[in-house]
């Protein structure tokens, strides 16, 4: 198993980096969220998961090795696969997740797309004995869902785009976020963003 990889990042794109290692780009599928903390050309270590199909190798990157846990955790409930994992990591955080299995709480999961009442219902039943008790400190409200403007405008200083042009993609999304009420997905919003940032040049 590839526990994690170190190194220069050589490439961004809306869902994955390509990290240099040893003269090798690794590809890593990451959230967004991991994505906007990362620059190109500045050295970044990523904890990893390596997922083996029959047709393919994907490798999996995450900010630190306890979201990678969690990542893992949340696959051994019956329906969950890796990108549905990523997909709820990409909205909570791992402990926002530990919170919302621990006290039953629907909403949050539903949130995360690709998840309906029944899925929640069963996923709360199948995790509660998992995922453990809250690490950190409670957080205040969903930081994921209130910082979208901060991880947006991150992710696109990463992608290479200039201050400006990141503030500019991030007004013109900014009705596409709000039209989805209190949980704008981080990733939809990027793609827009680049979208707007492609047609402007």
């Amino acid at each position: 198993m590839i526990a994690f990889v170190s190194g220069p990042v050589a490439a961004l794109a809306p869902d994955s980096a390509v990290v240099e290692v040893g003269g090798i780009g690794i590809a890593v599928q990451c959230t967004p969220n991991t994505l906007s903390g990362l620059r190109m050309g500045r050295p970044a270590r990523l904890a990893t998961s390596l997922v083996v199909r029959e047709d393919s190798l994907t490798l999996y990157g995450f900010a630190d090795d306890d979201e990678r846990q969690v990542f893992e955790l949340l696959q051994t409930a019956s329906g969950v696969g890796p990108r549905l994992a990523q997909a709820m990591l990409a909205v909570h955080s791992p402990d926002t997740l530990r919170r919302a299995v621990a006290t039953g709480d629907e909403k949050a999961l539903i949130a995360v797309p690709g998840i309906g009442r029944k899925g929640a219902q069963k996923l709360l039943l199948e995790l509660k004995d998992r995922l453990g008790e809250p690490v950190g400190a409670p957080a205040m409200g969903r930081p994921v869902t209130q910082s979208w403007r901060d991880q947006l405008h991150a992710a696109l200083i990463g992608l290479g785009y200039a201050t400006r042009e990141a503030e500019e993609a991030v007004t013109a999304v900014a009705p596409q976020a709000e039209a989805a009420g209190g949980t704008p997905q981080v990733g939809q919003l990027l793609k827009a963003a680049l979208q707007t940032l492609n047609r402007a040049r």
